[in-house]
């Protein structure tokens, strides 16, 4: 017999709304990944080491040459001080990431503080390693916990709480007290942090992205994890890594050793020289992404929409009932894509109880004329709706 777990789980919302944009050919605002290909320079290196490079099994924890520039990267934008002989495991993506943590902190019957909207592999995962999640629900506009909603959540049998900073799909920045207060009941409660930081370099307005680890008290405790896909707009490439201190590193890498063993050298070797090569990037990157979301955002409340702040990610959030639209997000992104032609994520998907059921999630990472046309769809949905 299946696994109870996944054999009752949904199609992803991800999976269906792509779907349908295929199907109605529409334009898809919905899926998280940019139109743009990436970095020249990037792609290059990864296909010369193809065809001129090294094409058997590397090193299971990964090329040195690629740990050594993970941990440089973060020395030189975060102050973070890693070993990468015995603090950093590539692997196949952060999802591959967040299984090895998963898998190799959890014991059954162990509770997991999770945040919920939260992106949709977490609970699952958490669940098939035999964690107990306890939800913290998060609600718009600001998307913030307190003091009360943590001890609701903590108690003596949490082992681990999961951070999504920025968070995926509330396009919001853990601010600097959140963070403290967090740190502050992992240490009171001897919890290890899974920190989910992919889009750490995806942040606005001359925001700084603080890494949990380099807290007090959280540098033996904390699971940092990165992706190559986000940093550089990549996200076929399935590049992450764990960053951690050597105690957890060593159990986590022997996860790792039998999930993926390894991740292709040639865009190992990639990444390396990407991070270490890259700080022009890394500068325009989020320029050129602040420019996008300000140009959707003005066109759809020039259309009449309440549009949500988008602190980080690639994420716009748009307000249904502030917009005047009594429907559900579920049933207007249904809708928009079928009879408007545009497809958006509801964010009561990234809920499994008690949802937000009024936003629905927009991907700005476009061309000009996508997000344009992306807009008047929306307006067409919303005209329908309240007409």
């Amino acid at each position: 017999m299946p696994n109870p777990i996944y054999a009752a789980m949904p199609t992803t919302i991800f999976t269906v709304m792509s779907g349908l944009a295929r199907e109605m050919n529409a334009i898809n605002l919905g899926q998280g990944f940019p139109d743009e290909p990436g970095p020249r320079a990037i792609r290059q290196k990864a296909a010369d080491a193809v065809l001129d490079g090294y094409n058997q099994y590397p090193p299971m924890p990964g090329i040195p040459e690629l740990r050594e520039a993970v941990a440089g990267h973060y020395a030189r934008f975060q102050g973070l001080d890693l070993n990468w002989r015995e603090e950093i495991t590539v692997t196949s993506g952060a999802t591959e990431a967040l299984a090895c943590a998963f898998l190799s902190l959890i014991e059954p019957g162990d509770e997991v503080v999770v945040f919920a909207p939260t992106y949709d592999a977490y609970l699952p995962m958490i669940r098939r390693a035999g964690g107990v999640p306890r939800v913290v629900r998060l609600a718009p506009p600001q998307w913030r916990f307190d003091r009360a909603m943590l001890e609701a959540a903590f108690s003596e049998r949490t082992r681990l709480v999961v951070l999504n900073n920025p968070l995926n799909p509330s396009a919001s920045v853990c601010p600097p007290e959140d963070l403290a207060l967090l740190a502050e009941f992992c240490v009171r409660f001897d919890a290890v942090a899974v920190c989910d930081e992919v889009w750490e370099q995806v942040v606005f307005d001359n925001a700084a992205h603080t890494p949990l680890l380099a807290l007090p008290g959280m540098r033996e405790r904390t699971v940092k994890i990165g992706s190559a896909g986000k940093l550089f707009a990549l996200t076929g490439w399935k590049v992450g890594w764990l960053c951690a201190a050597p105690a957890l590193t060593a159990v986590l890498s022997k996860a790792h050793q039998f999930l993926t063993f390894t991740t292709p050298p040639n865009l190992q070797t990639a990444v390396a020289w990407g991070l270490t090569n890259s700080d022009d990037w890394f500068a325009a990157m989020p320029a050129d992404l602040t420019r996008s979301r300000d140009r959707l955002a003005s066109a759809l409340r020039a259309e009449g929409f309440a549009v949500l702040q988008s602190q980080g990610a690639y994420f716009l959030n748009v307000d249904l009932a502030a917009s005047g639209v009594e429907e559900n997000d579920a049933d207007f992104c249904m809708r928009a894509v079928k009879q408007a032609g545009v497809a958006a994520i509801p964010l009561s998907a990234f809920y499994e109880t008690d949802p937000v059921t009024t936003i629905i999630r927009l991907c700005f990472a476009k061309r000009d004329e996508t997000l344009d046309e992306g807009a008047r769809r929306l307006a067409k949905a919303r005209n329908l709706s309240i007409g």
